[in-house]
């Protein structure tokens, strides 16, 4: 058997990584994982495209041209949720490409990466219900533990527990209660199936956005506010924001010379003695970012007028086009870059670093926010499902 093909994608594989690695620690975001896999993803088309046509097959095509489309649609918006489902649909055709390949080719490399993906299935369809259980309660209790006991700090604890009804539900009681009603709340796993289909999308184009790498020409910088400590302090998570926008308001100016203007947005709320926008220039000022550099915009209360009335500053003082990138944690920059889009800014945010513990129920804090945000598509198909259902229980209980 002809091992050469595997040879030299293990040779630039690993070269390649190295190489990535070197190159990328000079950088001040050097996000290495990332390059890697797309150095990775690379070698691996070119060795499936070069073995396939060995043995006279072009399927390859296929799966490329669907990663084109995925990648045309990322490039001109990054923030709208279409791009998760694509991406998931590209593993999907990927995955059927592999058994394919496999099948003319008995690559081991497609074997290898076919068997690590049906390994990963079948322990989500064995162990996933019972070990996202335990995760979530896990989860709540650290949470709990180091967080205030606000509503927006048990999402996790509340889906746990919702999830648990539910299990005592279809296990206990479902057996017990008529046809007929059980058929109308058999409804509710296919509801409960559909809002996960959205999560994993939603999750999956957030994760995407993770890996913006705005280049060092930018002629603003939004860093958007959030609740002061004491009325008057930039609280740690808000002054992690600003710390990345200062980060690479100073990359900028090294590599490029060119000063962007930092525009920190932040109204002021009622227990708050002073605007955001104004303490967390005062923040960045004591960082040593020039006045000169610092814009305020002190009048939002929402993400969405963060990027309104910013656009209203930038406008005034600079007529379009001009560069402009802002600054959140890292499970809000999706979400932001959805209102930046509506607000008629051409922007793609960078994230700051939030703890781990903190993420699932960020996250799920955002995922909530974005189903509200399109409600009404949501409604009506849970309506369509519902009546789908109701229908199914009524010419039960006449048959019957």
């Amino acid at each position: 058997m002809n091992f050469l093909p595997e040879i030299l994608l293990a040779i630039f594989l690993v070269g390649g990584i190295l190489a990535t690695i070197s190159w990328r620690k000079k950088k001040p975001d050097p996000d290495t994982i990332f390059f890697c896999l797309v150095w990775s993803c690379i070698c691996l088309i070119f060795y499936f495209a070069g073995i396939e046509m060995l043995n006279g097959g072009y399927f390859f095509s296929l799966p490329l041209a669907y990663l084109a489309v995925f990648l045309w649609s990322y490039f001109r918006n990054k923030a709208r949720l279409l791009n998760g489902v694509l991406f998931n649909i590209l593993i999907f055709v990927f995955g059927f490409y592999l058994i394919y390949n496999v099948s003319i080719t008995s690559s081991i490399v497609a074997f290898g990466l076919l068997g690590l993906a049906l390994v990963l299935l079948a322990a989500v369809l064995i162990f996933g219900f019972v070990s996202l259980l335990i995760f979530l309660y896990w989860n709540a209790l650290i949470v709990l533990r180091k967080e205030s006991h606000s509503l927006a700090n048990m999402l996790t604890l509340l889906l746990a527990i919702f999830l648990t009804i539910f299990l005592i539900y279809d296990f206990f009681i479902a057996q017990r209660l008529p046809e007929w009603l059980t058929m109308i709340l058999a409804a509710l796993p296919l509801m409960m199936g559909y809002f996960a289909l959205v999560f994993f999308n939603f999750l999956s184009v957030s994760i995407l956005y993770q890996f913006n790498h705005p280049k060092p020409n930018q002629d603003y910088i939004i860093v958007l506010g959030a609740g002061l400590l004491n009325g008057d302090t930039v609280s740690p998570l808000l002054a992690k924001r600003i710390d990345v926008a200062i980060k690479f308001y100073q990359h900028q100016i090294k590599v490029a010379d060119k000063h962007a203007k930092i525009l920190m947005s932040g109204g002021q709320g009622l227990d708050e003695k002073l605007p955001e926008g104004l303490a967390m220039a005062n923040y960045a000022q004591a960082k040593g970012v020039a006045a000169a550099d610092l814009l305020i915009e002190d009048k939002s209360t929402t993400t969405l007028e963060n990027m309104q009335f910013s656009k209203k500053i930038m406008d005034q003082l600079q007529p379009l086009p001009y560069k402009v990138i802002f600054t959140s944690n890292n499970y809000h920059i999706f979400r932001a870059g959805i209102y930046a889009h509506q607000a008629g800014l051409k922007a793609d945010g960078i994230g700051a670093k939030t703890a781990l513990y903190y993420l699932p129920n960020a996250f799920l804090r955002e995922y909530i926010a974005i189903v509200a945000l399109y409600k009404k598509r949501h409604f009506i198909i849970c309506g369509l499902i519902m009546a789908l259902f109701i229908f199914l229980s009524v010419m039960s209980f006449f048959i019957g």
